[in-house]
C-alpha cells in the first residue's frame, strides 16, 4: 500500500518535468526563430513603425516691389493634424482640443468618423503661433504639429487683385502668384527622421533630397504710388457714391506698370473661401465704352491722313449732324473751331464729320495698332481683349459712334496702354509688371509726327479752356482727356448710369507717367471732368514728386511742345 503514492509522486514529477522542458524548448525555439530566421522581417517592421520619409517644406520666394520693399512674404506656421487611431476619443480630450482650434465637436466627431481607417488628417492648417503653444501644452496623444509656411501681404487690400493669392499648399491660385507661380514656388525636400511611439521627430536620420528655395520676383509696382493710388480712388468712390473704380500708372518710355489698383477690394490675408466680384482685377478683365477718351485716337487718325491739321476749322454748327437716320449731338452748338478746340470742347460733331470724311479702315487700323481688340499681353492670368467688331462693311453711323467711343468696349489697362503711346511720341513700349533693368525695344504704333501734335492738343484740354481743367498740377504740365459714357444694359443705354474717366500724361515736356482713372456709375456727379480729373490730378501729382521729376512749369508761363 505505501509503493503507489510513492510511484504516484514519481509519475507526477516526471510528467511536470518533461512539460517544463518542452515549454522551454518551445520558448528557446521561438526565440531562434525571432532573432535569427526573422530577424530581417522584424527589423524592417521595427524601422517602418519609427523611421519615417518626411517632406520638407520649401520657402516660397517673396514678391518685391521696384524699390526691393516686401509684398508678399512666407512665414512659417503649423498645421495641426491627427492620427485618429491614436487618439483616445474622449470628452477630456475633444474639448479642449475643439476649443483650442476654434472648431466644434460636430465637426471634430465628424472627422474622426472619416478618418477613421487612416493615419492622418488635418485638423487646422496654418494655425497661430498662440494656438500651436496650445497644441503643444495639451500634449493631447495623436495630436501633432506639422511645420509649412503661409503667405502673409503687408500691403492688404491694397495690390490684392493685382498680387493674388496662394492656397494652403502655398501655391499661387490667381494674379500675379499665379502668373508666376513656377519661379516663386520651391521644390520640397526629402528627410529620414525617426519617431517615437506617439509620433514626434526625435532624431534626424539622413536628408535625401534637399530643398530648394522659391525664386523672389521683383516687379514694377512702386507701392508709394499703389497705396496713394489705392487712398485717392476709395475716397473718390465714396465721394460720389460710385459702385466701384479702377487706376493704372504706366511709365510710358520702359512700358513698366507702377500703379494698378481697384476699389471695392478685398485682404488677401483673410483666407479664401468663396470668390467674389472685389477679387476680380477690374483693371484687366472689365470692359467699359471709353467715351469721350476715343476721340483723342479719331483726331489722331484724321491728323495722320494728311487732310487736317491742328488748326484747320470744323464746322460744327447748328450743334447737330446728321448721320443716316440718327442725329449727331454736341452740348451747345460750337460753330467754327478748330481741330484743337474739337478736342478741347470734345465735340461729337466734330470728330464725326472728320472720321466719316476719310475711309473707315484708316480710323480702325490705328486703333488695332494702339491696342484696342488686342489683350495688353503684360503677363497678367485672365487678361481680356475687350470688344472690337470689324464688320465687312462699316455703316456711317456706326463709325461716327465709334469715333466718340461707343460700339467698342476696352479694359482700364488698355486705355492707359493707348495713351502710353501718345506719351511716347508714337512707339509702343510692351506692357509687364516686372522691373526692367534694361532698355526694352519699343515699336513704332503712331506717327511720331501725329503724336507729338495730340500730345500738345491733350495739353489745351487741361487748361481754363478745356473740359479737362480739374487735372492741372500746380508744378507740372500735363496733357490729358475726360470721358463721360453711358452705361448699356439690356434695354439700350441707361441714361442714369455712366462711366467717368480720365487719363492723362504728365510731364508734357518729357512724358514720365500716364495715369488711367475709371469710376464706374457714380450717383452725386457724372462728368469725367468732376469725379475722374481731380483724382487723376491727385495721384500723378503725388506720383511724380515720389519719382522726384523736376517741374516742367516754368514761372513766365508755359511753353509749346
Amino acid at each position: 500500500m505505501n509503493d503507489k503514492p510513492s510511484s504516484f509522486l514519481r509519475w507526477r514529477f516526471y510528467f511536470i518535468l518533461i512539460v517544463f522542458f518542452l515549454v522551454t524548448g518551445v520558448l528557446i525555439g521561438r526565440l531562434v526563430y525571432l532573432t535569427v530566421l526573422d530577424h530581417p522581417f522584424l527589423l524592417k517592421q521595427g524601422n517602418a513603425r519609427s523611421l519615417r520619409v518626411i517632406q520638407t517644406p520649401a520657402y516660397r520666394g517673396m514678391i518685391l516691389d521696384r524699390r526691393g520693399d516686401s509684398l508678399a512674404i512666407s512665414t512659417p506656421v503649423d498645421s495641426v493634424w491627427i492620427n485618429p487611431k491614436d487618439f483616445p476619443d474622449t470628452r477630456d480630450n475633444i474639448l479642449p482640443l475643439t476649443k483650442a482650434l476654434g472648431i466644434s465637436v460636430a465637426q471634430m466627431h465628424d472627422l474622426l468618423k472619416r478618418y477613421s481607417t487612416k493615419e492622418f488628417a488635418y485638423l487646422k492648417r496654418g494655425v497661430t503661433p498662440d494656438v500651436a503653444q496650445k497644441i503643444q501644452v495639451l500634449a493631447i496623444p495623436g495630436v501633432y504639429l506639422q511645420r509649412e509656411y503661409r503667405r502673409y501681404y503687408p500691403t492688404g487690400a491694397v495690390a490684392s487683385q493685382e498680387l493674388g493669392f496662394t492656397n494652403v499648399d502655398d501655391q499661387g491660385q490667381e494674379g500675379l502668384e499665379l502668373a508666376y507661380n513656377n519661379w516663386l514656388a520651391g521644390e520640397p525636400g526629402e528627410q529620414r527622421v525617426l519617431k517615437d511611439r506617439y509620433g514626434q521627430v526625435v532624431a534626424n536620420i539622413a536628408e535625401l533630397s534637399p530643398g530648394k528655395p522659391g525664386r523672389d520676383l521683383n516687379v514694377s509696382l512702386d507701392s508709394r504710388i499703389q497705396y496713394l493710388a489705392y487712398s485717392v480712388l476709395a475716397s473718390t468712390v465714396k465721394e460720389y457714391d460710385a459702385e466701384s473704380g479702377t487706376i493704372v500708372v504706366l511709365n510710358p518710355k520702359t512700358g513698366e506698370i507702377l500703379a494698378m489698383t481697384n476699389y471695392p477690394s478685398f485682404n488677401s490675408n483673410q483666407r479664401v473661401t468663396k470668390k467674389n466680384k472685389s477679387m476680380r482685377n477690374a483693371a484687366e478683365t472689365d470692359m467699359f465704352e471709353p467715351g469721350s477718351t476715343m476721340k483723342t485716337f479719331s483726331i489722331a487718325s484724321a491728323l495722320d491722313s494728311g487732310k487736317y491739321t491742328a488748326n484747320s476749322i470744323i464746322h460744327t454748327a447748328p450743334g447737330y449732324f446728321k448721320v443716316e437716320k440718327n442725329i449727331v449731338r454736341d452740348e451747345e452748338n460750337n460753330g467754327d473751331i478748330t481741330v484743337t478746340q474739337v478736342l478741347q470742347k470734345s465735340s461729337n460733331v466734330g470728330v464725326t464729320q472728320m472720321t466719316l470724311s476719310l475711309p473707315p479702315e484708316h480710323f480702325i487700323d490705328l486703333l488695332r495698332r494702339v491696342g484696342f481688340g488686342d489683350q495688353p499681353q503684360d503677363g497678367f492670368p485672365g487678361e481680356s481683349a475687350g470688344k472690337f467688331f470689324y464688320p465687312q462693311q462699316w455703316h456711317p453711323f456706326a463709325l461716327a459712334t465709334l469715333a466718340f467711343g461707343y460700339g467698342i468696349s476696352i479694359t482700364p489697362i488698355q486705355l492707359a496702354q493707348a495713351y502710353e503711346i501718345v506719351a511716347n511720341d508714337g512707339l509702343h513700349c510692351p506692357l509687364t509688371f516686372l522691373k526692367r533693368d534694361t532698355a526694352v525695344t519699343c515699336s513704332r504704333a503712331m506717327d511720331e509726327k501725329a503724336a507729338k501734335s495730340m500730345l500738345a492738343m491733350l495739353e489745351s484740354v487741361v487748361t481754363n479752356d478745356g473740359t479737362g481743367f480739374k487735372a492741372r498740377l500746380k508744378d507740372y504740365r500735363v496733357a490729358g482727356k475726360t470721358g463721360t459714357a453711358y452705361v448699356a444694359g439690356q434695354h439700350g443705354y441707361n441714361w442714369r448710369n455712366v462711366n467717368s474717366s480720365f487719363v492723362g500724361i504728365a510731364p508734357v515736356s518729357d512724358p514720365q507717367l500716364v495715369v488711367a482713372v475709371v469710376i464706374r456709375k457714380p450717383h452725386k456727379s457724372h462728368y469725367g471732368a468732376d469725379v475722374a480729373a481731380p483724382a487723376f490730378s491727385a495721384v500723378m501729382s503725388g506720383a511724380l514728386h515720389f519719382l522726384n521729376v523736376p517741374s516742367d512749369k516754368l514761372t513766365s508761363g508755359q511753353v509749346s511742345v
